[in-house]
């Protein structure tokens, strides 16, 4: 067997001796080869190892700006809202006064806002009933390993009402929004009330057994619980990794990622106000949570990042990917402060990332009002101030995120959708009026009309953007010639079947890949 090795490797050779074991050391020593001869092999691997290494940059930058956007909507409950809901009740205080100035009692943003007011107060009230101290004490007398699984329970629990909680709330708005002169196909809107309460509720008390929960595993003597919770986020690379992700898949995982990070976030809030409410509000104890509560903070960090790295890595998706997300975000928050917006950014959020602001809101209103005791003048001045100090963080934050979300679609190239698409709407609606009411001399009235039937009912303020439209539509039309002329065809063709489902496609037209072609290269 030697002595064939030996032939084998030394065949090669010029001499025409016979092979040796010397011969054949010298060949293994003196042996060469080129990279060179599949370079583009090597480069890609080389690409691979640069990519993982840009993953945590761009990642913390998609995950910081979606943070900040979850902030808004979140900050917009305590504040904005309550103002919103305010006018919306006055308004409805001054309609036998004042008349009625159109065809409808309230715009449908006012009627939202006064059902979201109603349901925040009703869930605040009936979560007076529930007691957070006994709650923490029955969970605090189970074994470990039982929290451990409840925890891992409540975790799904959570993304179940947050996938379906939205779905109710939207019901509830259309359904009390909804043109009254079609036939009715719903079972009403206090029925839709009460299931969008009881929703919130129960949501609202999943989450405070959450928070119980981590309160527990910060307040245990051998931290063996929230060692334990820690680890199942390292589970989590196991169950994501190793599986088949499109560019599509991953970017609803990211916002899934952002959503938790953030409920995370105001979860170890909740923790420390109670912790700080038992110890009399001492500042000593803040010191001894703070390196908890950044551990879990950082092995949230960490559990992200090796998770997408590996999963760009064995899907062979980019770094620059995450570019394109952060696009497609901001383009909903500037399409939403538009004037034909069809829905609430806070709404647009919950959609997207799965973060329905309000049971957290309810929630966390329970503790802060169960923590803190405002009793004088002095206490309501510094309540009063705290709410002007929130204000004032939500407008800065709003104008910070709004500046980042102009840039972002800037470099994207993506203004020419955002004016593009109230004229493709506009022109979606006008055939739909023209066909059924026949009637060519009134057809400068039906568009007068149609915005009355809108979500934002400002026919003076709508006419507006008409005449600033043109320039970018002439842009946009004037790219489409050179490249295929039939595309304008398609469009057309689509309008009569897309303006049908106009009001039932709000779920389709976020979720779908419609978003992402706009960011250039199509997703999926």
């Amino acid at each position: 067997m030697l002595k064939h090795a030996l032939i084998f490797f030394c065949r090669d050779s010029d001499d025409s001796d016979e092979p040796s074991l010397l011969r054949f050391m010298c060949a293994e020593l003196t042996r060469g080869y080129f990279l060179e001869h599949n370079e583009a092999k090597y480069t890609e691997r080389r690409e691979r190892v640069y990519t993982c290494m840009r993953i945590p940059r761009e990642l913390e930058r998609l995950m910081s700006f979606g943070f900040f956007l979850c902030l808004d909507a979140f900050l917009y409950v305590f504040t904005l809202l309550p103002l919103r809901t305010l006018l919306a009740f006055l308004r409805l205080l001054t309609i036998p006064c004042c008349g009625l100035g159109g065809s409808r009692f309230l715009q449908p943003a006012q009627v939202c806002d006064l059902l979201k007011g109603l349901i925040m107060v009703l869930c605040y009230s009936m979560m007076h009933y529930v007691d957070y101290a006994m709650m923490y004490h029955l969970i605090r007398g189970q074994s470990v390993i039982k929290l451990y699984i409840i925890y891992n329970m409540l975790e799904v629990a959570d993304r179940l009402f947050s996938s379906f909680g939205q779905d109710i709330l939207d019901a509830l708005y259309w359904t009390a929004t909804e043109p009254k002169s079609r036939k009715r196909a719903h079972i009403g809107v206090i029925p839709h009330f009460f299931m969008a309460v009881f929703y919130v509720f129960l949501h609202a008390i999943l989450i405070m057994v959450q928070a119980s929960t981590l309160n527990v595993a910060f307040n245990s003597h051998n931290k063996s619980l929230l060692t334990i919770m820690m680890s199942n986020n390292f589970v989590e690379i196991k169950g994501s990794v190793f599986k088949k992700f499109e560019k599509n898949n991953l970017f609803q995982m990211s916002n899934s990622d952002i959503k938790e990070r953030f409920t995370n976030s105001v979860l170890l809030l909740i923790v420390c106000l109670r912790n700080m409410e038992q110890f009399s509000w001492n500042s000593d104890h803040l010191w001894v949570l703070l390196p908890d509560v950044f551990i879990v903070i950082l092995s949230e960090v960490a559990v992200d990042i090796i998770k997408h790295a590996f999963i760009t890595k064995f899907n062979d998706i980019t770094a620059d990917v995450y570019s394109e997300y952060k696009a497609s975000l901001a383009f909903e928050l500037v399409s939403s402060r538009q004037q034909n917006a069809y829905t609430d950014y806070s709404d647009s959020v919950a959609r997207r990332m799965g973060f329905i602001p309000l049971p957290l809101a309810v929630l966390l209103i329970r503790v802060v009002m169960s923590s803190v005791k405002i009793q004088g003048a002095l206490s309501s001045v510094c309540l009063l101030l705290f709410y002007l100090g929130l204000i004032t963080m939500k407008v800065l934050n709003n104008i910070v995120i709004l500046g980042k979300s102009c840039r972002y679609v800037k470099e994207a190239n993506m203004e020419g959708k955002l004016f593009k698409r109230p004229t493709a709407q506009t022109s979606k609606q006008t055939p739909k009026k023209a066909n059924p009411t026949k009637s060519p001399p009134p057809s400068a009235e039906p568009k007068v009309q149609q915005p009355s039937t809108s979500i934002t009912k400002q026919p003076s303020p709508r006419a507006k953007p008409f005449p600033p439209a043109p320039p970018p539509v002439t842009e946009v039309t004037s790219d489409p010639p050179p490249d295929s002329p039939p595309k304008p065809e398609e469009s057309s063709s689509e309008t009569p079947q897309s303006t049908e489902l106009k009001h039932r496609t709000i779920k389709k037209d976020l979720l779908e890949i419609d978003r992402f072609t706009i960011c250039g290269n199509r997703i999926g």
